[in-house]
């Protein structure tokens, strides 16, 4: 009899690429079912906090919290240079001004909170909301500014909003490290043979995604904020790279100087 396994991630574009083959059952484990479970980022997150999927795509920020329970894999990561979330606001904001306005995140656990508290740990007016949300909460005056991640940062000028800060290209800077947004994690308590089934499964079916993209197309057009296929493509070429197929020492080394600044910050 085929058992289930919960598998948890995002509606945005360059998840749907990577994990469509999964969806549709050609890339798989043997005698297991990988069952999709498609939420915004924020709550996978809170998800992830429970327990409650076996398998999950969670912020870095989050996985820092449920790495007593969650193994990280090696496929699957969003982790680049030049993808990091981005600062924006409906007028032009110097980082001074920044702690006295309200910023509005795409998450209490989502890296690109993560990021701000680092960049401007004064900042303590911070509003949640979904990603998809951010633009209205600035055009209705509910919020000063805002960080964006996902397709919102190749739309924000064109919705116009200006750029505060690149807090990917700050993170750069400061580490010359890519920057580790997300990741895909197991239950550990599924155990360590089938957790490396399912690092097989999700590498096999991000280069079968990689193999042919055009196969990914009507599934992430369905799931997809964003239906321009300029801006779909952009945004998996942005998100979907070698990271995605092996962290590499590199990509550890990223994570590592994630955790240990957030602990030097006092935020986790």
């Amino acid at each position: 009899m085929t058992k289930q396994l919960t598998f948890g991630y995002s509606p945005c574009p360059n998840d749907t690429y990577m994990f469509n083959a999964i969806a549709h059952g050609a890339v798989g484990v043997d005698g297991y079912r990988l069952q999709p479970v498609l939420h915004d980022i924020e709550t996978l997150n809170g998800m992830a906090m429970d327990t409650v999927l076996d398998v999950t795509k969670l912020s870095f920020y989050a996985w820092l919290e449920v790495k007593d329970r969650y193994q990280l894999l090696d496929s699957g990561a969003a982790m680049g240079f030049g993808c990091g979330p981005v600062l924006i606001a409906r007028k032009q904001l110097t980082p001074t001004e920044i702690h006295r306005c309200r910023v509005v995140l795409p998450g209490r656990w989502t890296t690109a909170h993560l990021l701000l508290r680092l960049w401007a740990p004064k900042a303590d007016q911070r509003l949640f909301t979904t990603y998809d949300q951010i633009f209205n909460a600035l055009s209705s005056g509910r919020a000063d500014c805002g960080v964006i991640i996902h397709e919102s940062r190749f739309t924000f000028e064109a919705a116009g909003f200006t750029p505060v800060v690149d807090l990917g290209a700050w993170w750069e800077e400061m580490t010359g490290l890519p920057i580790p947004l997300g990741g895909i994690a197991a239950r550990k308590g599924l155990g360590k043979g089938l957790i490396r089934q399912i690092d097989a499964a999700v590498n096999a079916s991000i280069r079968r995604a990689m193999a042919d993209p055009e196969e990914a197309l009507p599934y992430i057009r369905r799931h997809a904020q964003e239906m321009e296929d300029a801006v779909l493509r952009a945004h998996v070429r942005t998100f979907v790279n070698d990271f995605s197929l092996a962290q590499t020492d590199l990509g550890r080394r990223a994570i590592e100087q994630l955790e240990s600044m957030a602990r030097d910050a006092g935020v986790i």
